[in-house]
């Protein structure tokens, strides 16, 4: 069976500024990306339909049939068995949203799927990440799910270390060479799982549900809240909360970060701190970069929404609901506005244009330090997004006109 994650372009703008860089597949909400749920369930490889600059080309496949995966969807025991119990030529809907389909047609993205198809109704709740704030909300849930499935008929590597503090020992898994050392892991309201080779160094607080991935390191003194993910190669220290950092990334200070969605090569600057309350209690309401607008979430805890490759210097205060684009560097006193276009330069006194050959420049020199080497692909999406994004950036019309 050829199975093929499809992302919906209508959803695709709803997750910007996280979709800039990746497929909808590629987000990580729980312990795993949404593609790595369904390939372990699956017991099979994925493959991607998606914007083609992202450069997930579709593989040549010789026939059908082909499962079609709307990308936004998380799996659960139920749905799985549904949609791999779909007959050919059948749609399954949620309310009058693509759940999935069985075809002899693969769909692309710009020619998406066949109007001939006949709708089936899903009556049970689906788990769909459509938006960015839906990954943090969903978190918990969907670590349990995945602790589940990477968990089952496997044994955890034995906490030996003497001056640990653990609650509730059986829903704490680490796995082959995961570290941890004078901390407390109390899993109590949800799991925790360590990943491969991870570390958690002493004096860490740690609540589940709380995943830490591999290669990934919790520094001294850390206090994590739970329904928190920290990706592979991670390094987060400071005070964390309900927030999902997708990988590569380093929070290794003081500060609070909570209610947010960190992408992958960014950097947050000691003491950097993010507020997810208003003053007055009202709902948040964050920028939808694709429809350049604001969209009340409805939410009462937001905090901050960062693309891949962007920084803040030191003692940086992200206001409630903000959202930066790809490869910003943000610094200064004071609070930043709270809609930061992809390759922005500045702080509260105002933006310039981060010149794209330099972020480039300084993208290569951050993936390198992480043994990861800058490929024509990267390229691409750079020139892409900066691209893209010109109408964000306001201060490029006013230096025209």
């Amino acid at each position: 069976m050829n199975i093929f994650l499809l992302d919906m372009a209508e959803t695709r703008l709803q997750l910007l500024p996280l979709t800039f860089t990746r497929s909808i597949g590629e987000l990580r909400v729980g312990i795993l990306k949404i593609s790595e749920k369904w390939s372990a369930r699956l017991q099979s490889e994925v493959s991607y339909i998606t914007e083609p600059y992202l450069g997930k080309d579709q593989p040549v496949v010789p026939s059908g049939p082909f499962l079609i995966i709307n990308a936004s969807l998380c799996p659960d025991r139920q749905v799985v068995k549904t949609i791999t119990n779909l007959n050919e030529g059948e749609k399954l809907e949620k309310d009058g949203k693509f759940l999935a389909a069985r075809t002899e047609h693969v769909p692309t993205y710009s020619q998406p799927l066949d109007a001939s198809l006949k709708p089936v109704e899903y009556v049970p709740s689906v788990e769909l990440v459509e938006r960015p704030w839906d990954i943090f909300i969903k978190n918990g849930d969907q670590i349990r799910l995945d602790f589940e499935l990477l968990t089952q008929g496997k044994s955890s590597r034995r906490i030996e270390d003497p001056h640990t503090r653990i609650y509730n020992e059986k829903d704490i898994f680490l796995e082959e060479g995961a570290e941890v050392k004078a901390c407390i892991l109390n899993a109590d309201n949800g799991p925790i799982y360590i990943g491969k080779n991870a570390r958690i160094h002493e004096g860490a607080i740690i609540k589940g549900p709380f995943a830490l991935c591999e290669y990934g390191q919790v520094n001294m003194g850390a206090k994590i809240r739970g329904d928190s993910t920290f990706g592979p190669h991670t390094k987060v220290g400071g005070e964390v909360g309900n927030s999902v950092i997708f990988g590569y990334s380093n929070k290794g200070h003081e500060g609070y970060l909570g209610n947010s969605v960190i992408g992958e090569w960014c950097n947050l600057g000691a003491d950097t701190n993010t507020s997810n309350l208003k003053n007055n209690y009202t709902p948040i309401k964050m920028w939808d970069f694709g429809k350049e607008a604001f969209h009340d979430t409805g939410l009462q805890f937001c905090g901050l929404i960062m693309g891949d490759h962007s920084k803040c210097g030191i003692n940086t205060m992200f206001n409630t609901g903000t959202v930066v684009g790809v490869s910003a560097n943000i610094f200064g006193a004071g609070y930043p506005r709270n809609v930061i276009p992809s390759f922005s330069w500045g702080g509260a006194t105002g933006f310039s244009t981060y010149e794209l050959a330099r972020a480039k420049q300084t993208a290569a020199i951050v993936m390198k330090r992480k043994t990861r080497e800058w490929t024509a692909t990267e390229e691409k999406i750079f020139d892409e997004v900066f691209e893209r994004s010109i109408s964000h950036r306001v201060w490029e019309k006013a230096v025209e006109v």
